[in-house]
């Protein structure tokens, strides 16, 4: 692991990246312990919050330049703040049904499918994660395997 591509990289790249680290350890753990509570309630704005600036900042990230300086990721993005907007909504009018599948989307979409399209080689995050040397890339790709699956898991036994 090398964190020199990530540190030189615009501030825009290091904020998205310094909320969207935090956010994907706390939604894992946000998703597989009890829901209702009101530590669930506090953690479940902090994810919020961290998604929005995100999403926020991506808007910021042109580097995939597409259209205008933007990209297909970027619609991600929008997806994540309506998913943002949907979910408090939901929580707030007691339909848990809505709630759930807006946040499980927003974590399975904004950040398991955004975070493994990071990993493409000639993105910053490729760089950070495989440039240290093989063990580094094998390891990461290991825990994070072994993390879905435990998360499925854990999901799973919930809806039993």
């Amino acid at each position: 692991m090398n964190l020199h591509p990530l540190l030189d990289s615009p501030l825009a790249v290091q904020i998205h990246v310094a909320a969207v680290l935090p956010a994907a350890v706390l939604g894992a753990y946000i998703l597989v312990n009890r829901k209702g509570t009101p530590a669930h309630r506090l953690l479940g704005k902090i994810w919020m919050a961290l998604m929005v600036i995100t999403s926020f900042s991506s808007f910021f990230i042109h580097e995939i330049n597409l259209f205008y300086g933007f990209s297909p990721i970027h619609l991600l993005s929008i997806f994540v703040l309506v998913g943002v907007w949907r979910a408090i909504s939901a929580a707030r009018v007691h339909n848990i049904r809505a709630h759930k599948a807006s946040v499980i989307g927003m974590y399975i979409g904004g950040i398991v499918a955004a975070g493994l399209f990071t990993l493409i080689p000639g993105r910053i995050m490729n760089a950070v994660v495989f440039s240290g040397g093989p063990d580094w890339g094998l390891l990461l790709a290991i825990a994070a395997i072994a993390g879905l699956l435990f998360l499925q898991r854990k999901l799973a036994a919930r809806e039993t």
